[in-house]
């Protein structure tokens, strides 16, 4: 078996091309994903940030939603961005009128916690399990986490409030390091891949 792990982004909305060449930066396979038999041939997932609610909807619209919530129930290795961390709550705490999230994290999250798009940053966040300098966080209209379960680690917070979590496979950031050209968390994401996929082979 290929060390190199098949790693897909969820195409239905948002940055999905930066991602794609993130991933390929940090050694893995990336391919946009968009129907579930593309879904059922990738080793982990990326939820892109976007329109969370758009993409909520395009998910149900696409046959998605169901083997999403499936998979990574699973156990399937999956990383949300801005608005795929909030695809990645258990509950939002503002949702949109009929806005769903394929959960995996035991987290309330906040949409447009940090503000407007004209209000977008650029900030260095401490992540824990990443080496070096700190990371270069982009957030744009970007979320926050409320709180988190027993189960969920909390790998980063800035100015107060969480901004990176871990439970189990899924991982989550408000902030955007795929616009960043610093691939140092997706590459903590591959070797997560690459981890899950060792496991199962054994």
């Amino acid at each position: 078996m290929s060390n190199t792990p098949v790693i897909g982004v969820l195409a239905l909305q948002g940055d999905v091309r930066e991602h794609l060449i993130a991933l390929a930066a940090a050694d893995a396979v990336a391919r946009p994903v968009r129907r579930p038999e593309e879904l059922a041939d990738v080793d982990g997932l990326v939820v892109p940030g976007g329109e969370s609610t758009t993409i909520s909807k395009l998910a149900v619209l696409f046959g998605l939603m169901e083997p999403l919530r499936a998979r990574v129930r699973a156990g399937l290795p999956v990383y949300g961005t801005c608005a795929g961390m909030i695809m990645l709550a258990d509950k939002i705490l503002d949702p949109r009128s009929g806005q769903e999230t394929i959960g995996g994290i035991d987290m309330i999250v906040r949409r447009n916690a940090f503000g407007r798009q004209n209000e977008s940053f650029e900030a260095k966040v401490d992540v824990k399990g990443i080496e070096g300098d700190a990371v270069e966080g982009l957030f744009i209209r970007a979320p926050w986490v409320e709180s988190v379960g027993a189960e969920a680690e909390v790998l980063a917070e800035y100015g107060g409030h969480i901004v990176a979590v871990r439970q189990g496979n899924a991982l989550a950031t408000s902030f955007h390091p795929e616009l960043t050209g610093d691939h140092r968390v997706h590459g903590l994401f591959v070797d997560m891949v690459r981890a899950d996929r060792t496991s199962e082979s054994l």
